[in-house]
Parts: structure tokens; C-alpha cells; sequence
């Protein structure tokens, strides 16, 4: 069935909303994946708030040149549908990578960090990556390591001359007069 200009000219816009909104794509090969796996992986995408579009090629194409992306050789062959990362990247692109080591009929050809290119060994490096909230507070731990540490050092001398004087005070009082 034939899809009008206008509808394409839809599609094409709402593409372009789309890249604009995500962190990262991926793009992907499907082969005979069976509708209840695409509606399977749709689900898990939605809980990541990403989500899982098959798309016209040449669609595709026109699209990614209107929103500046440069398209690699190759990237949209055969079938493709392209995950869309809105929220967290590394976790959408880790539940991707899951889901086509479990499935036969899944490839993942590329993808985009941003605007930047990515290649499929680089998407599953981008899923080794951990949760963004790990990350955080990973980040969060390394900017108050210092801060802890300083507060201590500044602080040691005066408990130090706390511990000397709280020494003399504990002396017995007999040894104080004697002196």
C-alpha cells in the first residue's frame, strides 16, 4: 500500500522530533522478528523511555540528512528500525544488546551518541557503561572525597590540642598543686 506525501512528510517530521529529543539511536536489523518480540521489546523500550520504530529507509535517510546527521555507508540496508534513547543511553542500549544476543532475528548496525557516529562494537561499549544513577553517584562520590579530606586535615591540629589539654585536665589533681 502506497503512503501518501503528506503521510511522509508526517513521518519524516515526527523522525526529526525524535532525534532531536534522544540522547543516543540505534540502529538495527530485523530479520523475521516475530510481532510478539517486537511488542515484547517496544514494552521494555517504554520503561526506559526510549522506543523501538520500524522505518522506511528512504524516509529514514531523507530525515537524517534534514536534521544534519551524517549517514554512514551501509547504515540503512535491508530492514531497519531505529531505538530511540530519551532518558538513559547506556541503560537503553544495554537492554538492546540483551535482546539481541537472545535473538536470531536482531542485528545492531550503528547507532549515534548525540550527533556523533557509533559503530556497533561502540553501541555495546556505550551498553558496558553503568546506569546514569550509578554514574552520578559515582560522580558525587569523587567531588566530596577532597572536600572530606580537607575538612579533616583542617581540623586534626585543633583535636589534637584538644586530646593534650583534655590530658592535663584528666591528670590528678595532687601532681597539679605539687608542680
Amino acid at each position: 500500500m502506497a503512503i501518501s506525501k503528506a503521510h511522509k512528510k508526517e513521518m519524516i517530521t515526527q523522525y526529526d522530533e525524535w532525534f532531536k529529543h534522544s540522547q543516543a539511536l540505534i540502529v538495527t536489523e530485523f530479520k523475521g522478528l516475530p510481532m510478539s518480540e517486537i511488542d515484547a521489546l517496544r514494552s521494555k523500550m517504554r520503561e526506559l523511555e526510549g522506543e523501538f520504530h520500524i522505518i522506511k529507509n528512504t524516509l529514514a535517510m531523507l530525515a537524517f540528512k534534514d536534521a544534519g546527521l551524517p549517514l554512514p555507508e551501509g547504515l540503512f540496508e535491508g530492514s531497519s528500525a531505529i531505538v530511540f534513547a530519551f532518558k538513559d543511553a547506556p541503560a537503553v542500549a544495554k537492554m538492546m544488546t540483551e535482546f539481541v544476543r537472545s535473538s536470531e532475528h536482531l542485528k545492531i548496525k550503528g547507532g549515534y551518541l548525540g550527533t556523533q557516529v557509533m559503530s556497533p562494537e561502540q553501541v555495546k561499549a556505550l551498553a558496558d557503561l553503568p546506569p546514569l544513577p550509578v554514574i552520578r553517584a559515582r560522580l558525587l562520590g569523587a567531588l566530596n572525597t577532597p572536600a572530606s579530606q580537607l575538612a579533616r586535615t583542617l581540623s586534626e591540629p585543633a583535636r589534637q590540642m584538644a586530646a593534650v589539654l583534655k590530658g592535663y585536665a584528666d591528670r590528678e589533681p595532687t601532681a597539679a598543686v605539687a608542680s
